[in-house]
């Protein structure tokens, strides 16, 4: 849809922190709720005049945990966000949720006020590893969640699955794909493990503490690929795959570079032009917001050169590419050595042209860090010519469009 938005709205607490999660989420601080409610509320008061021109059409409540946040201000959130911001008819409005913070009359009210897709966090079926990496939940009450949320009408159901966590295996990683298949998500996203700088986890692998080795991690990749295919669900993005019609839109305008606008501690916006985020700091929030303290972290505009490179960066992690006059339209730069770089990986078997567009294979998508290293490398040595092209009064190298060139922007 042109000139519609995306909503981001970041609920930090939780009720116990992960040992791999970096994410800015805090576990014992619920008494600050409140404050943080009266923040965010005063702040979507104040952001709605800013977008009135913008239709949104994806909203996305996300944490932290919010169904830990309470019933009640969800609902009153949500109530503020429908009379503030001109959301579409059909809007996607997505909650995350953890498996132990829901139940059925919950999330009845919730799809009642618009809430209409649940990301719920599985991460396995295996509780030995659940435990070991301090989830809160047993896959029973996973599977008691989905029963709730099917029961409450939730129709677009989404479950997320970690593969190398700390003693996994190849069979209980696939017992875990399977057992979430039997659920009937319309949505998968299945995450690679990531150890990072900072978490309890990290301390852990320091400490010599062994994880999945990284070609055990691809092989569970490329099997995961071809059996979520199989099962219907078809892969769309690195690690996300859903049925039919069930791609998250929200997720999509990062990917493809869309606008969207996030509210709360931490939350990021890519909305008129600029780059920007607030602090990802409690206190500094609620103080930024409802009294005089610094609200905003970062803030860049962003060239067109710039949005060149994550054109790149971005479509290539999607199944739907990236297109030469799509390319050339949008930044003025000459297509020819990406074409030739990436007819390279055609036949290394990580890239594959469809029509005019590129996008990697369940291959390339393991390489995608190096390759889409490559090909910003080579972008900034085409930028650097041009530039030096122009001084001397040339043209830009290039060719003429096909005559049928398709509207791709």
């Amino acid at each position: 849809m042109e000139n519609s938005l995306g909503l981001y709205l970041h609920i930090p607490f939780c009720r116990s922190k992960c040992d791999y999660c970096d994410f800015y989420s805090l576990a014992g601080q619920d008494d600050r709720m409140d404050d943080y409610q009266r923040a965010l509320l005063q702040q979507i008061l104040e952001t709605a005049p800013r977008t009135k021109k913008q239709v949104v059409n994806s909203v996305y409540i996300g944490g932290g945990t919010p169904t830990w946040y309470g019933e009640k201000r969800l609902l009153e959130l949500i109530s503020a966000l429908k009379k503030r911001f001109s959301l579409s008819k059909d809007v996607e409005f997505t909650l995350e949720a953890n498996p132990d913070s829901v139940d059925e009359k919950m999330l009845r009210r919730l799809r009642r006020a618009g809430v209409n897709r649940l990301s719920m966090g599985m991460q396995s079926a295996c509780d030995k590893e659940l435990a070991c990496v301090h989830r809160p939940h047993t896959f029973k009450q996973v599977e008691q969640a989905v029963k709730a949320a099917r029961n409450a009408k939730i129709k677009n159901l989404n479950l997320d699955l970690i593969y190398g966590l700390p003693g996994q295996t190849e069979e209980s990683w696939r017992a875990s794909v399977e057992a979430a298949l039997a659920l009937e998500p319309e949505h998968l996203s299945c995450y690679g493990l990531t150890v990072e700088e900072g978490t309890p986890l990290a301390r852990r692998v320091a400490e010599g503490e062994a994880l999945p080795s990284d070609d055990e991690q691809a092989e569970r990749y490329l099997w995961t690929v071809a059996r979520l295919a199989q099962a219907g669900l078809e892969q769309y993005e690195v690690s996300n795959f859903s049925r039919t019609g069930y791609q998250s839109r929200h997720n999509l305008k990062y990917w493809m570079g869309r606008p969207y606008v996030g509210l709360g501690a931490a939350a990021h916006s890519d909305f008129g032009g600029c780059r920007y985020s607030f602090v990802r700091d409690l206190e500094g929030y609620i103080r930024g917001v409802l009294g005089d303290g610094k609200l905003l972290d970062e803030m860049d505009e962003i060239p067109r050169r710039e949005r060149g490179s994550e054109y790149l960066m971005l479509r290539l992690r999607t199944t739907h590419g990236v297109e030469e006059w799509e390319y050339r339209r949008e930044y003025y730069m000459n297509f020819d050595p990406l074409a030739s770089k990436l007819s390279e990986y055609e036949q290394k078997g990580w890239a594959v042209q469809t029509g005019r567009r590129w996008h990697f294979t369940p291959e390339g998508f393991l390489l995608s860090n190096r390759l889409i290293g490559e090909l910003m490398e080579l972008q900034e040595v085409e930028t650097l010519e041009g530039t030096l092209e122009k001084i001397r009064g040339g043209r830009l190298p290039g060719r003429e469009p096909p005559p049928s060139e398709p509207n791709q922007a």
